[in-house]
Parts: C-alpha cells; structure tokens; sequence
C-alpha cells in the first residue's frame, strides 16, 4: 500500500486544498499520516467555510472532514518524521503556511528528501513558497530551473491591503511568486486557464482551490495508482 504524508498549516490552511487531496487519497487506498510542525492540530483558514466565497456544499463537507478526520485531528510533529517512510509527500496551501511550514526546517528537510529520492511531492498554492527556502543537499535551491505553478502575484495583490496587510491584520511577509523566480523557478500560473497543475520530474505543483482535485488526480497518476469508479 502506497503511504502519504500531509503536512499541514498550524496558521491557516485553505480548506479545499488538503480535504480534497487528502480524501482522493486516501479513498484510493492511500495511507495518510498528517504532520504539523509543532504537532498540535491543524487551523484551518475560516474564509474557506465561507459558503458566500466557496458555495455550501464544499463549506459543509469541508468543515465535516475537519472536525472529524482522526488524522487531521491527531497529527504528528514534523520532526518526528522521516521522509524515507512515505512514497509522497504533499503540502497544502493557504495562507498561514507562510508563517509556519514555509519557514520550518523539517518541513524542508522532507521536501528536500522525498524529491532527492526519487519519490513525489505535491505542493499547493501558497505552501510553493517553501520551494523558495529548500535546498538540495549541495547547496543548490531545490526550484531551480524546474517549471512550477503556485498563488500568482496577481491574486495576492486583490488579497492584501495596504502595506502588504491581511484582513485579519497580519502582514503577508513575503510574496510567492517574487521569492520562488528570486531563487531560479520557472514560473507559469496559467492565468488563463481554469486549472494549473505543473509536473517537473518528481515535483509537482498546483495554483490553488481551483485545481485541487486535478493536482490529486495526477499525483495518484504518478505514483501509478488507478482512481476508483
């Protein structure tokens, strides 16, 4: 049985983008661990709720797995776990990976390892930032010269206000497209597309909500699993 580890915001991941995956997987036959840095259980972004900016039924079935996935309710903590035990790891996005996964070393550490060795990772939305902070083991950054999709500088500038503020008054530390081209990704968010789901190799990359279920589709499609009827 294939393994995947989920590694998630303890600042505010965006709904969708882990519960679709997440659920995808796992009805596949996919083993699930859920990760946060500290251990403690993932937040989730309350906008992704919202009904008004998600519709209802992915607000109702979202909020339900979030409350009562044991996985999600019970995870480890990232330094705890080694990437040699998963054939995927994937990392959802939202806005609090900024703060937290982002920045945390183990969560580098496992991207670093699992795309090293040959295994897959999926990295959505706003968490394609850690890919602006992870090196391989000689030095090098891990996006470099490889095509990525993520949260584009256009969406973020109808997201923040003024001086880079968040609505919940927080300031966004860093945009992820500046920081992913900074450290040599090839960047294409398919801005005119519906969906954008990039492969480089054993690196996948997916833009946001929108292409959530087409970045699970093609992760089981990479580790050659066949997605149930």
């Amino acid at each position: 049985m294939a393994r995947a580890l989920f590694v998630v915001s303890e600042e505010g991941y965006w709904g969708e983008e882990c519960i679709e995956p997440l659920t995808t997987l796992s009805d596949a036959g996919v083993e699930i661990t859920v990760a946060t840095p500290s251990g403690s259980p993932p937040v989730i972004d309350e906008t992704s709720l919202d009904p008004e900016t998600v519709g209802e039924d992915t607000a109702e079935w979202v909020r339900e797995v979030h409350e009562t996935d044991e996985r999600l309710n019970d995870p480890e903590a990232l330094a705890a776990v080694e990437a040699a035990g998963f054939d995927a790891v994937v990392f959802p996005g939202g806005h609090g990976t900024v703060w937290d996964v982002n920045q945390d070393r183990d969560a580098r550490r496992i991207l670093a390892e699992t795309v090293e060795a040959g295994r897959k990772a999926l990295v959505v939305c706003h968490a394609v930032g850690i890919l602006a902070f992870t090196r391989e083991s000689d030095g090098s950054f891990l996006v470099e010269d490889r095509d990525v999709t993520g949260f584009p500088n256009e969406w973020e500038a109808d997201t923040v206000e003024e001086h880079d503020v968040m609505p919940d008054g927080r300031k966004l530390p860093y945009w992820v497209e500046e920081e992913v081209v900074a450290a040599g990704g090839n960047w294409n968010a398919e801005l005119d597309a519906d969906t954008s789901v990039t492969v480089d190799g054993d690196l996948l990359t997916a833009r946001g909500p929108d292409s959530s279920a087409e970045a699970a589709r093609t992760l089981l499609g990479e580790l050659g699993i066949e997605r149930p009827a």
